[in-house]
């Protein structure tokens, strides 16, 4: 948590985003209400001390260190990889669903290295990250700099960019911060955060919306805020006591006027960390080491436990009071420096922990175990419980809460001109904002015109800049779409158009684009010479991307394009790709 001097001492913005699916549950593995004092499950020497938490998914683990390294291991304990970013990084990395991790060096170069440690791709934003970055459902990445929002494809192409006159450098970097909460990813798929006493949203498509919630808690320091299931603003104050601010698309005007203000029971003490499922439950840890269980719409309090904290408190310890709360379908997990805490949904304490010399918060895996960077300059990873969060994948983190409605056109007619020459104009138009990466609020309406114009009769040139674009907007929401501008296309160029953009993107986390190249391959109904090379692109830009395991069905497709039997050209292409991978 983030300490400030202005009227917002405190402000947190969190959305759950979890899935719920049946998990296996053995009570004989879980060391109900004990304390918990075993030894590692394993242990690695880093070789520098962790500037944040760990990052655990995708099976593997990835932590940040001060030398400027990211290493990463499998959560087995093996070394995976160490990428050098060459000079001082912020403390702060993030990994999207495909294990793609995303980092900044303190001079502003921002870098993506993919789940086998190689860099994709950097940028120069001119000032460092100063929060983690947001990963929305389509893959595109918010990042918050020292005074802008940015927002880029997965692919590295910048679609929009917001700036405010307030510095938004984060504390934990030693300098000033009006950042009262970084942003986080809320119910719409946008971002959420506050700077000083004011609440900003901002939606996927850069559209923003300010609220002023002095005029509510001009006389209260507020603690946390967050979206409710019905776009309401929950306010939290550092009192205890909590509002309901702001209803639906008026939640602007909402928050300006007491008709709609929802009084919460109040906390018993001050909350210090907190997160919300999606039934509009929240579980906040206090300053006196108690986790609190409430319904906000039942509008009371469920039931009351002991964490950790509250344990070294009642034993004359004096615990550190940042902490983080995990919020999932085993249950309620509270994590600080000083250990972690297992609870039900109903309330029941499974476990307890202490941990000493954490250099960070750790990080509780989808596995069971939770993983501590020490100031002794070692990993540690502990086997808490034998429960397991299953994924429909487990190679990959968790599928996006939603989608933004990019992979369709829309049925909107007056967004698709008529006329040879205003279809021409409009695809300079939507060029011009692409490379100047400032394609913003224009987004769905300028993806369902070029998807028109990729599918459509139009001449092939136009269809060819259509998909080039499409390529470059970098959605993969749009990749099943181009997948059938392929498959049904009998012009090889627009053929191998669609094939390099859906390159372009670079996400395909599900890999249904090399599953379609594959197809085709194998049962040899792609003939041209063109459309081969273009596959052998692609199949390499996926790969290089998104690492193995897609890797595997890439190499296997590049080797098919590699025999003796193929093209020279197509052979050669084959060939680089491979050599790319190694």
């Amino acid at each position: 948590m983030k300490f400030f001097e202005k009227k917002c001492v405190l402000f947190f913005i969190f959305y759950s985003l979890f899935f719920v699916p049946a998990f296996s549950q053995s009570n004989d593995n879980i060391r109900e209400q004990g304390l918990i004092t075993s030894d590692p499950f394993w242990r690695q020497a880093l070789g520098g001390e962790v500037l944040s938490l760990p990052h655990v998914q995708a099976q593997s683990a990835v932590v940040a260190l001060d030398g400027g390294n990211i290493k990463a291991y499998s959560t087995a304990g093996t070394p995976m990889w160490n990428y050098s970013a060459r000079g001082r990084i912020s403390p702060f990395i993030t990994r999207s669903r495909e294990g793609t991790s995303y980092l900044s060096r303190t001079n502003g170069i921002f870098i993506a290295v993919n789940r086998a440690g190689r860099e994709l791709w950097r940028r120069d934003l001119e000032s460092p990250i100063s929060a983690r970055v947001v990963i929305g459902w389509d893959g595109r990445l918010f990042i918050p700099t020292e005074k802008q929002i940015f927002c880029y494809t997965a692919s590295g192409n910048r679609l929009w960019s917001r700036t405010f006159e307030s510095n938004l450098t984060a504390a934990n970097l030693n300098q000033s911060s009006v950042f009262s909460i970084a942003p986080k990813l809320d119910r719409s798929g946008g971002i959420l955060f506050a700077i000083g006493n004011d609440v900003y949203r901002i939606d996927q498509f850069g559209n923003t919306t300010m609220w002023k919630s002095s005029y509510e808690i001009s006389d209260k320091r507020c603690s946390f805020i967050f979206l409710t299931n019905l776009q309401q603003i929950l306010a939290i104050f550092s009192d205890g006591s909590m509002e309901i601010l702001g209803v639906g698309e008026d939640w602007y005007l909402g928050a300006q006027s007491e008709n709609h203000v929802s009084l919460l029971p109040m906390l018993p003490a001050r909350p210090i960390a907190a997160d919300t499922d999606k039934e509009n439950n929240i579980a906040a840890v206090l300053n006196d080491g108690r986790l609190i269980f409430l319904s906000i719409d039942e509008k009371k309090i469920l039931w009351t436990g002991n964490s950790h904290i509250r344990e070294m408190i009642n034993n004359g310890g004096r615990p550190d009071m940042e902490a983080e709360v995990l919020f999932d379908a085993r249950g309620i997990y509270v994590l600080s420096r000083n250990g972690a805490t297992s609870f039900s949904h109903e309330g029941r304490r499974f476990w307890f922990s202490y941990l000493q010399n954490a250099a960070a918060i750790p990080a509780f895996g989808d596995d069971g175990v939770l993983y501590s960077g020490g100031r002794d300059w070692i990993l540690y990873a502990y086997k808490m419980e034998d429960r397991v969060l299953p994924q429909r994948n487990a190679l990959y983190g968790p599928l996006p809460d939603g989608t933004y409605g990019l992979g369709r056109p829309g049925i909107d007619n007056n967004i698709y001109p008529l006329n040879e020459y205003e279809k021409k104009s409009q695809l300079e138009i939507i060029r011009t904002a692409v490379n100047s990466g400032q394609i913003g609020s224009n987004e769905p309406v300028w993806t369902s015109f070029l998807l028109r114009m990729c599918a459509g009769q139009e001449p092939i040139q136009s269809r060819i800049t259509a998909l080039n674009l499409l390529g470059k907007i970098g959605s993969y929401e749009t990749i099943q779409w181009l997948i059938n501008v392929y498959r049904n296309s009998n012009e090889p160029l627009i053929s191998s158009a669609a094939i390099n953009a859906i390159g372009s993107i670079g996400v395909d986390p599900e890999g249904v684009s090399l599953q379609a190249f594959s197809f085709s391959i194998s049962q040899d109904h792609v003939k041209n010479e063109h459309v081969l090379t273009a596959i052998a692109s692609a199949t390499g830009a996926l790969c290089r991307f998104s690492g193995p395991p897609l890797s595997e069905m890439g190499v296997r497709i590049l080797n098919m394009l590699s025999a003796v039997n193929q093209q020279p050209s197509v052979r050669r292409q084959a060939a680089r790709e491979l050599a790319s991978l190694r």
